[in-house]
């Protein structure tokens, strides 16, 4: 089935786009989502005619996603993770993760769903992750992971100094430990109340 992208599809094309495509993709999932449209004789004659404005915002976002690339190629973010003595995780590095470490530390949006881990961060250590920024437009990023709670120094950080904070990889299931065991500390601290109304 034949349709005309509404935006970038990772993997398909960008705006404007003529694809061919499974159908049950295209009614299922393309379509719903607004991502494209259906490419009758009639929308292809209005794509024709847009083609000028759609050229130009694909050019104005690959000259933003070339300027956030440069801002973050060859950068190094830290990602603190709770770890054994041995350097293993707890879990994993999870894209999500480096997204908002990004964000934090070098100051610029990428979307985790277009990462390349080259493999699960399941260690402490330095890791390459390659970030797709628009389109063909990538920048390789160190992702370097630290136990939680490790202080930055001149060491820790030689390839690239990071002055941000480092991100807490805790799971959400200890915050609730940590909150329950504040509420019960402050309640067993209190005086107790004795009911006078009998």
């Amino acid at each position: 089935m034949k349709v005309i992208l509404t935006q970038e599809v990772k993997g398909r094309g960008n705006e404007g786009d003529v694809i061919d495509v499974a159908r049950g993709f295209a009614v299922n999932y393309l379509l719903p989502r607004k991502m494209a449209i259906q490419a009758t004789s009639g929308n292809i004659k209005q794509l024709e005619s847009r083609k000028g404005n759609i050229q130009k915002r694909n050019d104005d976002r690959r000259t933003a996603a070339e300027g956030a690339a440069g801002l973050i190629a060859g950068k190094s973010v830290v990602i603190g993770a709770k770890a054994g003595e041995d350097g293993k995780l707890f879990g994993s590095v999870t894209p999500l993760m480096v997204e908002i470490a990004v964000l934090e530390q070098l100051g610029v949006e990428v979307d985790h769903r277009k990462m390349e881990l080259h493999g699960h961060i399941k260690k402490t250590g330095d890791y390459p992750v390659t970030v797709g920024v628009f389109s063909d437009v990538k920048a390789e990023v160190l992702v370097r992971v630290v136990p939680a709670g490790t202080e930055l120094t001149a060491a820790s950080a030689e390839a690239e100094p990071v002055e941000e904070a480092v991100v807490d990889a805790k799971p959400v299931e200890a915050d609730a430990d940590v909150e329950a065991d504040a509420v019960a500390e402050s309640v067993g601290n209190e005086p107790a109340v004795e009911n006078d109304e009998a």
